[in-house]
């Protein structure tokens, strides 16, 4: 897939304890990302934060705590961005989702690289 100009940021803020019918949310957000054919997600872990609790979530050795924030980072064309929303209102009970417009420089998966690198000499079709 490549993906270049203008596009969306979908940016998910949830705790890492936060849950979906017995599964992590940020696990539950990837899922189906992947499966709605999203150009990839990445779920990155908080040192340290605080949200509509207002309680400070560290990693802090005196004040350690399991649940850290989380970010689930999206990009993809608005499109399917937007189609992807419903689904977290599903999903998300707390936390924050934001959308940025962004320009995409560049974006090139790595999927078609391997092949290339399994089978030298072999075009791509299509």
């Amino acid at each position: 897939m490549r993906l270049h100009g203008p596009a969306l940021r979908l940016t998910i803020f949830v705790g890492e304890t936060d849950q979906f019918h017995h599964h992590p949310v940020y696990t539950e957000i990837v899922h189906r990302a992947h499966k709605a054919g999203l150009a990839g997600a990445t779920v990155l872990r908080g040192i340290e934060g605080y949200g509509a609790s207002t309680h400070i979530h560290t990693t802090r050795i005196l004040s350690l705590t399991e649940d850290l924030p989380l970010v689930i980072v999206i990009v993809d064309d608005a499109e399917r961005i937007r189609a992807f929303l419903p689904q977290l209102d599903e999903i998300v009970d707390e936390g924050l989702v934001m959308i940025d417009e962004v320009d995409v420089i560049k974006y090139v998966g790595r999927r078609h690289e391997r092949a290339d690198r399994a089978h030298p000499g072999i075009a791509e079709s299509g």
